[in-house]
């Protein structure tokens, strides 16, 4: 018994030595902070649910469904990473684990790595288009959290990170990408954009004092106007995608609950106040959740 907890304690040792405290390695990933993880697998459970027209078999349903949380997880770390010298001047991010010491520059990088073998792994149960498209993915997450330093279009990144597992659904499943897997992916590309830009108006001063680049920066005084023609164009888009579909009326009404959701989230950010900002930023879940639900019932059998 006592050389059974010997190893137990020595396996707990490497993992420390290795990846950090647990602590550390929840604060880091955002185990805590699910928002990230619901931003991404609402839109990746349309794409599947629309793809194979019905409930796409537990197979592809867990393999992107755990894909998502450690592609999330891995975005996490590596933006973390990325920000570890400027972070601390930022009154919103100042407690992160690398700031605090709670995990070091190399801890990161070695959870980075095993996260990323991880979803490999699951890539490596689909078909080879998938995994070329794959390449894609991970290309796009690692690159977004060092695009603030040189454009001031990192939410378009962003965007194009949480849509592309939506792209490698339809691949998947249907072996090509046809073009309603490309209205999706434009919807939630420009979704991304817009509740980034408004999470970003949370720390756009201590954003312009430091240097950092993002479309709440660019935008200025037009912010809200543009967030609001960018929420526009996503309800454009779902409703096309509507018609070509001939979706029945639970999606429809679906849209109009997100059209609902982005009123409020206008009200909320009327006066860019901080806290009411980053609470617009976490309705937006609210309404992917209520497009997978219009989607969940478009192909349910009530009759």
């Amino acid at each position: 018994m006592q050389q059974v907890n010997n190893n137990k304690v020595r396996i707990v040792d490497v993992i420390t030595n290795w990846f950090g405290t647990f602590e550390g390695i929840k604060q880091i990933t955002r185990m805590d902070k699910p928002i990230g993880t619901y931003l991404l697998l609402w839109p990746t459970l349309w794409a599947l649910w629309v793809a194979a027209e019905d409930f796409p078999g537990w197979h592809y349903f867990i393999v992107f469904t755990v894909g998502v949380f450690v592609m999330r997880s891995a975005g996490c770390v590596i933006n973390d990473y990325a920000d570890r010298h400027v972070d601390g001047k930022v009154k919103r991010t100042e407690q992160r684990p690398l700031v605090r010491g709670l995990i070091t520059e190399q801890q990161a990088k070695n959870l980075f790595l095993l996260l990323i073998s991880i979803a490999f792994f699951l890539v490596l149960s689909l078909s080879w288009k998938t995994i070329a498209l794959s390449i894609v993915g991970l290309l796009l997450a690692s690159c977004y959290p060092f695009m603030k330093r040189y454009t001031h279009f990192p939410q378009v990144v962003l965007g194009a990170a949480f849509s592309w597992g939506m792209i490698m659904a339809f691949m998947e499943i249907r072996g090509y990408v046809p073009l309603e897997a490309w209205l999706l992916f434009a919807a939630n590309l420009v979704w991304t954009v817009a509740y980034d830009t408004i999470y970003a108006m949370v720390d756009r001063d201590d954003d312009v004092k430091i240097g950092v680049k993002s479309t709440a920066v660019l935008f200025g005084r037009f912010d809200k106007f543009i967030i609001a023609m960018m929420q526009l164009c996503v309800l454009a888009l779902l409703v096309w995608l509507g018609q070509r579909l001939q979706f029945n009326m639970f999606y429809y009404l679906s849209v109009a609950f997100t059209a609902a959701s982005f009123i409020h989230q206008q009200y909320l950010i009327k006066n860019r106040n901080r806290d009411n900002c980053f609470r617009a930023f976490l309705d937006n879940h609210h309404g992917l959740l209520y497009m997978l639900i219009g989607i969940l019932l478009q192909y349910h059998e009530f009759y």
